[in-house]
């Protein structure tokens, strides 16, 4: 898969196969790095991908893929966008892997019974070491054939990785057991380099099986778009696959069935569960010149839908593609670790050579035995994955999270920085507030509230102007019948003269009241005064020449939105409102919302420009928007937050995505952020710890090559428990 990255060239996405480590991965890295025409590489060993950043003017995709075959991988040809229902090669691998782990168990456990039988005396088997021989050679010839082959192609390109430690443990061991045959009352390794084989296989399966549930929020975002769909050509239905239809076809969508791209209703009319987008459980009413979104399901009616985004442009596939590319990012914290897996198998060989030599010079040819019993430990006890996995692993989980919660997190990057936000800028409209405004109150002097609402929305019926609209609107929730206008005349920046049944009605604002001649008396003006500290706009109603009452409406508070600021708050952040709007108004919402700290009346070109000055005093700035004129704040901020239903440009400014625009999804980012960070600390610290400890105790000869085998097999698959408990963290509003 490739694509134009503007700043540092082309982009080519690889899934590779035949990575065993981490070490696999960095040795990748390191190649390709060196070669003259390739900008960047990152290689994600859970992911089992590398994502290139190179020059075409330079080198070719395929020159790169060669590369990478060279090295002794795969390069595999799938787009995981249009993968059928066939199984997935990481079960095709779990299934090869489990019938050679079956017939690997079953002959070490058969040599575990051998060896306990003739150590503890019980019988004594005739041919004993040739029965060994005879065992042992099919698991570490034949079933561990890829890690030798892997440990060659490591060695050949003048690197290490897993494979090499391995290897080497297993050939020492098996070699001994050969040299046994001609050495009188020597203890036969023959047995041991089986088990470590064994159980080196077993925890590869094991760790393949964790690595899948790491990476399930893609699968999961897969399940949810259709496979196939009906497409109308020349009035005959058709049955296609997805990846089939083109922009402009016609597709039919009957009930029980997912809508299948992203489109516009063009006949029918139906309730579609939009949940999988708004979070929101009750379907909402869709019918001709609506748009859909691919994914959603169609629930009782019949809908024809024109497709106007297929493929890769759909928005789930915009989804997936962003998921992806987080998952495929790699944190800051990660570079440690990172350089630690370069150099972790060259030092462990040199301390299993340094421990062989110290034990043979003590013992002499008498100690060989006890040399290599010490440094086979080493090597098989030391495990570059557990600290490789240790990062990426929980990255995966974290934003798979997030997607899954209506997060969509750019970059590994963008994840560890928003656990370190201490303040957060919130823009006011459309990101606080809904965006449009609503009806609030009605207040009568000398005509009943629903004879002035009925009046005022028989006024504004069919008006495009928004307060006319929340007039309407009201008026219509109350259930209220709307009487047509006999006269209807607009006076500008004023309001509207119209009649209704006969009677005279101006609505509008004090000027218009002013020109005909009406006077509004204190305790009215007290009444205005209120309504507009709380940020409310007042519209008047006169009747026949008289003050009847008056109407307000305003951009009403998102309904999470108090809740969002006050858990932000009782977290220990700050929380501050960036708006355009006049001071009054600004200082009424905030004091809803709860928010203290109000920056009004800033223009869009001034508002990067308060980002920085906040970032100045040194704070950690995520700035929450969803206009146009919010990008160039939410590229300057720490952590560009982008409200999913506003504007591409914010969206594609921003470094976090709420896709469902509720602001308790900012929480889930900040409690994902911050629960993701916690398992990594967790996932290195044992990592490093494991190998701090074990080596020393391996190179003193205390610790059986067997039991070292596990430990390293466990070690991994620790890293990657721990980080499937990210799962059972809470990170959204209960």
């Amino acid at each position: 898969m490739t694509g134009k990255n503007n700043n540092d060239g082309h982009i080519i996405k690889l899934n590779i196969g035949g990575m065993h480590c981490a070490s696999c991965a960095a040795n990748i890295e390191k190649s390709l790095k060196k070669t003259e025409g390739i900008i960047d590489v990152s290689v994600v060993f859970p992911l089992e991908s590398a994502t290139v950043s190179y020059d075409p003017q330079k080198i070719e995709p395929a020159e790169i893929d060669k590369m990478v075959q060279d090295l002794g991988f795969e390069v595999l040809a799938q787009d995981p966008l249009f993968e059928s229902e066939e199984e997935t090669k990481v079960e095709l691998e779990l299934r090869s892997r489990k019938r050679v782990l079956f017939f690997v168990m079953a002959v070490t456990i058969f040599l575990e019974a051998l060896m306990l039988m003739e150590m503890w005396h019980v019988v004594h088997v005739p041919g004993h070491d040739w029965i060994m021989l005879a065992a042992a050679l099919p698991i570490v010839f034949w079933a561990g054939l890829p890690t030798h082959k892997g440990a060659m192609n490591s060695l050949r390109h003048g690197s290490a990785n897993m494979d090499v430690l391995i290897s080497m443990g297993t050939i020492a061991a098996f070699s001994w057991g050969i040299a046994s045959f001609f050495i009188s009352d020597s203890v036969s390794f023959m047995g041991l380099s089986a088990m470590i084989m064994a159980f080196h296989l077993l925890g590869r399966y094991l760790e393949t099986i964790a690595r899948s549930k790491t990476s399930s929020a893609i699968r999961k975002l897969l399940e949810l778009g259709a496979k196939t769909a009906r497409m109308i050509v020349d009035g005959e239905e058709r049955q296609v696959p997805v990846e089939a239809l083109k922009q402009e076809d016609l597709v039919m969508v009957k009930p029980g069935e997912k809508v299948p791209v992203d489109g516009v209703v063009v006949e029918g009319y139906s309730s579609v569960d939009e949940s999988m987008v708004t979070g929101e459980s009750i379907p909402v009413d869709r019918t001709v010149g609506d748009e859909v979104i691919g994914g959603t399901m169609n629930k009782n009616g019949v809908l024809m839908v024109k497709a106007s985004k297929v493929g890769k442009d759909t928005f789930l596939a915009q989804i997936i593609k962003a998921v992806e590319e987080a998952q495929a990012s790699k944190a800051p914290i990660q570079v440690l670790a990172d350089r630690v897996t370069a150099y972790f198998v060259p030092v462990v060989v040199t301390i299993a050579v340094l421990t062989f030599i110290a034990w043979f010079s003590i013992g002499g040819l008498s100690g060989m035995e006890r040399a290599l019993f010490a440094s086979i430990a080493v090597l098989v006890i030391s495990c570059p994955c557990a600290l490789g996995l240790a990062t990426p692993t929980a990255i995966m989980v974290g934003t798979g999270m997030g997607a899954e919660n209506g997060v969509l997190i750019k970059d590994a990057e963008s994840l560890q920085t928003m656990k370190d936000i201490d303040t957060v800028v919130f823009d006011k409209t459309g990101t606080l507030t809904r965006g449009e405004p609503s009806l609030t109150d009605v207040v009568a002097f000398s005509e009943g509230e629903e004879d002035i609402l009925r009046l005022a929305g028989s006024v504004e019926y069919g008006s495009e102007h928004p307060i006319g609209q929340a007039l309407v609107q009201g008026a219509r929730k109350k259930g209220l019948v709307l009487d047509s206008t006999e006269v209807f005349e607009a006076v500008t920046g004023m309001g509207v003269k119209s009649r209704v049944n006969g009677r005279e009605v101006l609505l509008g604002n004090p000027k218009l009241l002013f020109s005909a001649g009406i006077s509004l008396e204190d305790r009215i003006k007290e009444e205005v005064y209120r309504l507009e500290n709380q940020g409310k706009t007042v519209v008047y109603l006169a009747v026949e020449g008289k003050l009847a009452g008056i109407l307000a409406v305003a951009d009403t508070l998102k309904d999470d939105a108090r809740w969002a600021v006050n858990y932000l708050k009782g977290k220990g952040l700050e929380t501050v409102m960036l708006t355009g709007d006049n001071q009054r108004t600004a200082t009424a919402i905030g004091a809803q919302v709860g928010i203290n700290q109000v920056l009004s009346e800033v223009l869009p070109h001034e508002k990067e420009a308060e980002i920085r000055r906040l970032q100045e005093e040194g704070r950690k700035v995520a700035m929450v928007g969803d206009g146009i004129n919010d990008a160039p704040a939410l590229a300057q901020a720490d952590v560009g937050i982008a409200i999913g239903t506003g504007t591409d440009i914010a969206i594609e400014a921003s470094d976090i995505t709420l896709i469902r625009g509720d602001l308790s999804s900012v929480v889930t980012a900040l409690n994902l952020s911050r629960f993701t960070f916690n398992i990594i600390r967790q996932n290195l610290f044992w990592a490093f710890g494991y190998n701090t400890l074990a080596i020393p105790i391996a190179a003193s000869g205390l610790l059986s090559p067997v039991i070292a085998a596990i430990a390293m097999a466990m070690s991994s698959i620790s890293v990657l428990l721990n980080s499937l408990r990210l799962k059972q963290k809470r990170v959204v509003k209960n």
